[in-house]
Protein backbone atom coordinates (compact mmCIF):
# COMPACT_ATOMS: atom_id res chain seq x y z
CA UNK A 1 0.00 0.00 0.00
CA UNK A 2 1.40 3.10 -1.16
CA UNK A 3 0.63 6.79 0.24
CA UNK A 4 -1.72 8.58 -1.24
CA UNK A 5 -2.30 12.32 -1.70
CA UNK A 6 -4.62 13.48 1.58
CA UNK A 7 -3.12 11.07 4.15
CA UNK A 8 -2.34 12.34 7.33
CA UNK A 9 1.15 11.88 8.71
CA UNK A 10 0.06 8.96 11.31
CA UNK A 11 -1.34 6.78 8.28
CA UNK A 12 1.94 7.10 6.45
CA UNK A 13 3.89 6.59 9.54
CA UNK A 14 1.95 3.41 9.84
CA UNK A 15 2.75 2.16 6.54
CA UNK A 16 6.26 2.47 7.45
CA UNK A 17 6.36 0.57 10.23
CA UNK A 18 4.39 -2.03 8.40
CA UNK A 19 6.76 -2.19 6.09
CA UNK A 20 9.67 -2.44 8.51
CA UNK A 21 8.02 -5.50 9.98
CA UNK A 22 7.49 -7.21 6.71
CA UNK A 23 10.99 -6.95 5.60
CA UNK A 24 11.96 -7.82 9.22
CA UNK A 25 9.65 -10.56 8.92
CA UNK A 26 10.85 -11.96 5.50
CA UNK A 27 14.38 -12.41 6.84
CA UNK A 28 13.83 -14.47 9.82
CA UNK A 29 12.23 -16.42 7.26
CA UNK A 30 15.05 -16.59 4.85
CA UNK A 31 17.03 -17.46 7.82
CA UNK A 32 14.96 -20.06 9.25
CA UNK A 33 14.37 -21.61 6.12
CA UNK A 34 18.32 -21.48 5.34
CA UNK A 35 19.12 -23.40 8.86
CA UNK A 36 16.86 -26.37 8.48
CA UNK A 37 17.95 -26.28 4.75
CA UNK A 38 21.32 -27.44 6.12
CA UNK A 39 19.90 -29.24 9.13
CA UNK A 40 18.61 -31.90 6.24
CA UNK A 41 21.76 -31.46 4.24
CA UNK A 42 24.67 -32.01 6.89
CA UNK A 43 22.22 -33.91 9.47
CA UNK A 44 25.16 -35.94 11.26
CA UNK A 45 28.00 -33.10 10.59
CA UNK A 46 25.81 -30.52 12.64
CA UNK A 47 24.56 -32.45 15.46
CA UNK A 48 28.41 -34.12 15.50
CA UNK A 49 29.71 -31.47 15.91
CA UNK A 50 29.47 -29.17 19.45
CA UNK A 51 30.31 -25.64 18.18
CA UNK A 52 27.98 -25.76 14.79
CA UNK A 53 25.38 -27.01 17.24
CA UNK A 54 25.25 -24.26 19.30
CA UNK A 55 28.11 -25.48 22.17
CA UNK A 56 31.27 -22.91 23.57
CA UNK A 57 34.16 -24.16 22.16
CA UNK A 58 36.77 -25.86 24.93
CA UNK A 59 40.45 -25.34 25.33
CA UNK A 60 40.98 -28.90 24.81
CA UNK A 61 42.74 -30.12 21.72
CA UNK A 62 40.93 -33.36 21.74
CA UNK A 63 37.35 -31.52 20.79
CA UNK A 64 38.68 -31.96 17.06
CA UNK A 65 42.25 -32.72 16.72
CA UNK A 66 44.51 -35.97 17.86
CA UNK A 67 47.05 -35.35 20.64
CA UNK A 68 50.52 -37.27 19.38
CA UNK A 69 53.53 -37.17 21.28
CA UNK A 70 56.59 -35.92 19.16
CA UNK A 71 60.17 -35.61 20.24
CA UNK A 72 61.73 -32.89 18.10
CA UNK A 73 65.69 -31.56 18.35
CA UNK A 74 65.06 -27.80 18.32
CA UNK A 75 68.56 -25.56 18.42
CA UNK A 76 70.24 -28.39 19.55
CA UNK A 77 67.99 -29.17 22.63
CA UNK A 78 65.84 -31.92 22.95
CA UNK A 79 61.93 -31.57 23.19
CA UNK A 80 59.32 -34.38 24.14
CA UNK A 81 55.68 -32.70 23.47
CA UNK A 82 52.13 -33.64 23.39
CA UNK A 83 50.90 -31.72 20.50
CA UNK A 84 47.27 -31.20 18.46
CA UNK A 85 47.59 -33.54 15.11
CA UNK A 86 46.96 -29.93 13.33
CA UNK A 87 49.53 -27.29 14.74
CA UNK A 88 51.85 -26.11 12.13
CA UNK A 89 56.02 -26.21 13.16
CA UNK A 90 55.45 -22.79 13.19
CA UNK A 91 52.47 -22.43 15.60
CA UNK A 92 54.83 -24.65 17.77
CA UNK A 93 57.79 -22.50 17.51
CA UNK A 94 56.42 -19.60 18.45
CA UNK A 95 53.08 -20.36 20.98
CA UNK A 96 54.88 -22.99 22.84
CA UNK A 97 58.81 -22.57 22.43
CA UNK A 98 58.69 -19.00 22.44
CA UNK A 99 61.10 -18.95 19.41
CA UNK A 100 59.27 -15.98 17.65
CA UNK A 101 61.85 -15.23 15.93
CA UNK A 102 60.30 -17.30 13.06
CA UNK A 103 57.56 -14.54 11.95
CA UNK A 104 54.05 -15.38 10.89
CA UNK A 105 53.53 -13.16 7.54
CA UNK A 106 51.23 -14.89 4.66
CA UNK A 107 50.73 -17.96 6.86
CA UNK A 108 50.15 -19.22 2.75
CA UNK A 109 53.59 -19.94 2.21
CA UNK A 110 54.34 -17.33 -0.33
CA UNK A 111 56.47 -14.64 1.99
CA UNK A 112 59.43 -16.81 3.47
CA UNK A 113 59.12 -15.14 6.72
CA UNK A 114 58.99 -18.33 8.66
CA UNK A 115 61.43 -20.06 7.22
CA UNK A 116 63.53 -22.70 8.94
CA UNK A 117 65.88 -25.61 8.94
CA UNK A 118 64.69 -28.72 9.30
CA UNK A 119 67.61 -31.43 8.88
CA UNK A 120 69.47 -28.78 7.30
CA UNK A 121 66.85 -27.98 4.30
CA UNK A 122 64.79 -24.85 4.08
CA UNK A 123 61.27 -25.30 4.77
CA UNK A 124 58.09 -22.79 5.53
CA UNK A 125 57.09 -23.71 9.17
CA UNK A 126 53.94 -22.64 8.21
CA UNK A 127 52.93 -25.05 6.00
CA UNK A 128 54.03 -28.16 8.07
CA UNK A 129 52.51 -29.83 10.86
CA UNK A 130 54.95 -30.44 13.37
CA UNK A 131 53.87 -34.42 14.56
CA UNK A 132 55.48 -34.43 10.51
CA UNK A 133 58.96 -33.97 12.08
CA UNK A 134 58.88 -36.30 15.10
CA UNK A 135 62.70 -37.16 15.33
CA UNK A 136 63.98 -34.37 13.10
CA UNK A 137 66.44 -31.61 13.70
CA UNK A 138 65.19 -27.95 13.54
CA UNK A 139 66.90 -25.12 13.93
CA UNK A 140 65.78 -21.21 13.97
CA UNK A 141 66.92 -18.00 13.96
CA UNK A 142 67.65 -18.42 17.41
CA UNK A 143 69.93 -21.15 17.27
CA UNK A 144 72.09 -20.13 14.38
CA UNK A 145 74.71 -18.14 16.33
CA UNK A 146 76.65 -19.56 19.07
CA UNK A 147 79.44 -17.52 20.64
CA UNK A 148 79.87 -15.30 17.47
CA UNK A 149 77.21 -14.20 15.03
CA UNK A 150 76.84 -17.03 11.97
CA UNK A 151 78.70 -15.88 9.12
CA UNK A 152 75.45 -15.21 7.01
CA UNK A 153 74.40 -12.84 9.99
CA UNK A 154 77.41 -10.97 9.69
CA UNK A 155 76.95 -10.49 5.96
CA UNK A 156 73.43 -8.94 6.49
CA UNK A 157 74.61 -6.59 9.10
CA UNK A 158 77.58 -5.49 7.06
CA UNK A 159 75.25 -4.71 4.00
CA UNK A 160 72.75 -3.68 5.49
CA UNK A 161 70.41 -6.06 4.20
CA UNK A 162 67.16 -5.53 6.48
CA UNK A 163 65.45 -2.60 6.66
CA UNK A 164 62.10 -3.09 8.70
CA UNK A 165 63.85 -6.28 9.75
CA UNK A 166 60.38 -8.64 9.67
CA UNK A 167 61.56 -10.74 6.96
CA UNK A 168 65.32 -11.02 8.00
CA UNK A 169 65.22 -13.99 10.05
CA UNK A 170 63.39 -15.47 7.11
CA UNK A 171 65.98 -14.35 4.28
CA UNK A 172 68.73 -15.12 6.99
CA UNK A 173 68.07 -18.96 7.42
CA UNK A 174 66.73 -19.66 3.54
CA UNK A 175 70.18 -18.01 2.64
CA UNK A 176 72.19 -20.39 5.14
CA UNK A 177 70.16 -23.62 3.73
CA UNK A 178 71.06 -22.17 -0.06
CA UNK A 179 74.75 -22.42 0.56
CA UNK A 180 74.02 -26.18 0.83
CA UNK A 181 72.58 -26.40 -2.10
CA UNK A 182 73.74 -26.20 -6.05
CA UNK A 183 72.76 -23.07 -6.80
CA UNK A 184 74.51 -20.82 -9.80
CA UNK A 185 77.20 -18.97 -9.40
CA UNK A 186 75.50 -15.43 -10.35
CA UNK A 187 73.71 -12.66 -8.86
CA UNK A 188 70.43 -13.63 -11.53
CA UNK A 189 71.39 -17.45 -10.15
CA UNK A 190 71.01 -16.41 -6.13
CA UNK A 191 68.20 -13.87 -7.16
CA UNK A 192 65.98 -17.22 -8.05
CA UNK A 193 67.41 -19.29 -5.08
CA UNK A 194 65.75 -17.13 -2.85
CA UNK A 195 62.56 -16.13 -4.86
CA UNK A 196 60.63 -17.69 -2.10
CA UNK A 197 61.90 -15.30 0.03
CA UNK A 198 60.27 -11.53 0.18
CA UNK A 199 61.17 -8.38 1.30
CA UNK A 200 58.15 -5.50 1.14
CA UNK A 201 61.38 -2.81 1.69
CA UNK A 202 63.53 -4.14 -1.24
CA UNK A 203 66.50 -4.75 0.22
CA UNK A 204 67.12 -7.17 -2.45
CA UNK A 205 70.36 -6.18 -3.60
CA UNK A 206 72.27 -6.22 -0.20
CA UNK A 207 70.42 -9.40 0.63
CA UNK A 208 71.97 -10.77 -2.43
CA UNK A 209 75.56 -9.07 -1.83
CA UNK A 210 75.59 -10.18 1.83
CA UNK A 211 74.89 -14.03 0.55
CA UNK A 212 77.41 -14.02 -2.11
CA UNK A 213 79.84 -12.41 0.01
CA UNK A 214 79.41 -15.42 2.53
CA UNK A 215 79.79 -18.09 -0.65
CA UNK A 216 82.71 -16.60 -2.12
CA UNK A 217 84.04 -16.37 1.87
CA UNK A 218 84.80 -12.30 1.71
CA UNK A 219 85.45 -11.73 5.44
Amino acid sequence: MRPRLGMDIKQVAGISMDMRISRRRFHQLVIANTALALMWRFPEKVMADPIAAGASPQLDANLHGELVEIALTINKKNHKLSVDSRTTLLDLLRERLSLTGSKKGCDQGQCGACTVLVNGRRVYSCLTFAVMHDGDQITTIEGLAADNLHPMQAAFIEHDGFQCGYCTSGQIMSAVGLLGESCGLSDADVRECMSGNLCRCGAYANIIAAIQDVRNGVK
